[in-house]
C-alpha cells in the first residue's frame, strides 16, 4: 500500500519541484542575468523559449523510442508513452513557435522568417498536429497504436535538422551553445542552463501524468465497450 501511494503521488511532488526551482530561477534571469544590451528586458523571453524549445525536441524523442518500443512489443505502456510524449512535444512547440516569435519581432523585426531553424520548427509542429489527429481518428486502437508509433519516428527524422539547422545552413537564429562561450555571457549562460534543468522537472512531471491519463483513457473505453456489448 506504502509503495502504491508513493508511486501514485511522486509525479505531482516532481513538479512542485520543478515549479519551485523555476521560481528559483526567476531571480536568476531578472537579477542575476544582465540586461542585454540591444534587446534590453525583452531579450529574456529567451529564457522561456530555450527550455521550450529543448523539451519539445527531447519529447519527440521520447514519443520516437517509445513508438519503436511499442512496434516491437506490442505493450500498451510503451503506447501511451508515445502519446504523451508526441502531445508534449506538440504543446511544448507551439508555445516554442510563439515565444521565439515575440523575441524575433525585437530582434529581427518581424514575426516570422522562412529561416532554417523556424522552418524546420514548423514541420515538426505540422508533424505532431498530425499526429494527434491521427490519434482521434475512429480506428481501432491497436491500429491507431501501430500509425501513431509510425507517425511518431517519421516526425522524430525532423529533430535533428531543428537542431543542428543553425550550424549546417545558412541562418539568422542564433546558435545558442554552438561555441565555447554560446555567445553569452557566463551569468546569462547560467541562467539559461538553471532554466532548462528546472522546467526538465515539470516536463518529466507532465509526461508520466499524460502517460498514466492516456492509460486510464484506454481502460475506460475497454469498459465501455464492454457494458455496450453485455447490454
Amino acid at each position: 500500500m506504502k509503495s502504491a501511494t508513493t508511486f501514485s503521488t511522486w509525479p505531482a511532488w516532481l513538479g512542485l519541484c520543478g515549479g519551485l526551482a523555476l521560481a528559483a530561477c526567476q531571480y536568476l534571469i531578472y537579477v542575476y542575468a544582465p540586461v542585454e544590451s540591444t534587446m534590453g528586458v525583452v531579450q529574456k523571453i529567451f529564457y522561456s523559449h530555450l527550455p521550450l524549445a529543448w523539451w519539445a525536441l527531447v519529447s519527440g524523442g521520447v514519443a520516437c523510442v517509445a513508438g519503436i518500443a511499442y512496434l516491437r512489443t506490442r505493450s500498451a505502456r510503451w503506447d501511451h508513452l508515445a502519446y504523451a510524449g508526441a502531445e508534449l512535444a506538440f504543446v511544448l512547440s507551439t508555445l516554442a513557435l510563439m515565444t521565439g516569435s515575440i523575441w524575433a519581432r525585437h530582434s529581427w523585426g518581424v514575426w516570422w522568417t522562412w529561416d532554417p531553424r523556424l522552418t524546420t520548427a514548423l514541420v515538426l509542429w505540422f508533424l505532431y498536429a498530425g499526429y494527434l489527429v491521427l490519434r482521434h481518428l475512429d480506428l481501432p486502437a491497436p491500429r491507431r497504436a501501430v500509425l501513431g508509433s509510425v507517425v511518431g519516428i517519421v516526425a522524430f527524422l525532423d529533430v535533428p535538422l531543428v537542431f543542428f539547422s543553425a550550424r549546417f545552413w545558412r541562418s539568422i537564429h542564433p546558435a545558442v551553445f554552438a561555441s565555447e562561450q554560446g555567445g553569452l555571457e557566463p551569468e546569462m549562460r547560467l541562467a539559461a542552463i538553471a532554466s532548462v534543468l528546472a522546467f526538465g522537472l515539470v516536463w518529466a512531471s507532465l509526461l508520466v501524468l499524460r502517460a498514466r491519463a492516456a492509460a486510464l483513457d484506454a481502460r475506460s473505453a475497454t469498459l465501455a465497450a464492454r457494458v455496450m456489448d453485455e447490454a
